[in-house]
């Protein structure tokens, strides 16, 4: 849910946009390793990377891991940097340690050279009434039974929409 609030975002704040989604599934995951060569080719096309995970046991979920780990293959020659990158998150406690899993993806853009962007929404001062759990990062949900909050789906709407501004400024004038 998080995603599509995220991508609606997007196309609210640029039509043109093309959005790329992937939800890594467990037949892309061969002997612990992700495998999905077509999607590393698309992903280098690509203007922003937005990732998300669950937070599982204060961290990013193992599917994620191992995409992450298969990244590795790019990131040695830094073929994602200079890319937007943003990240969101969602867990069932209301502070599941969720920040962990979001610093996780910071570092992991950062050692793709990528530029993060989180949010500018300060928690009770300037915050549109929108980042209710107060996380600058990125988007922090709780979650219940698979539903997210309204205002967290809102708070998704407002990264894609400040990921797509983000981008068009970094984008070279022709």
């Amino acid at each position: 849910m998080l995603a599509n609030s995220i991508a609606k975002g997007i196309k609210e704040e640029d039509s043109n946009i093309e959005i790329l989604e992937h939800k890594i599934c467990g037949k892309e995951i061969i002997e612990g390793r992700f495998v999905n060569p077509s999607l590393f080719d698309s992903l280098l096309s690509c203007d922003a990377i937005i990732m998300g995970s669950p937070t599982y046991m204060g961290g990013v979920s193992a599917q994620f891991k191992a995409f992450a780990d298969a990244s590795s293959e790019y990131w040695s020659e830094q073929l994602w940097a200079n890319k937007v990158a943003a990240g969101f998150t969602s867990g069932s406690a209301l502070n599941g340690d969720q920040s962990s899993s979001l610093n996780y993806l910071v570092t992991l853009a950062n050692q793709h050279g990528m530029y993060w962007v989180g949010l500018d929404l300060a928690h009770g001062y300037r915050d549109l009434g929108l980042n209710r759990l107060g996380c600058q990062v990125g988007v922090v949900s709780q979650s219940f039974n698979g539903n997210v909050h309204s205002i967290d789906d809102l708070t998704a709407q407002y990264l894609g929409k400040r990921v797509a501004s983000v981008v068009a400024k970094l984008a070279p004038k022709t």
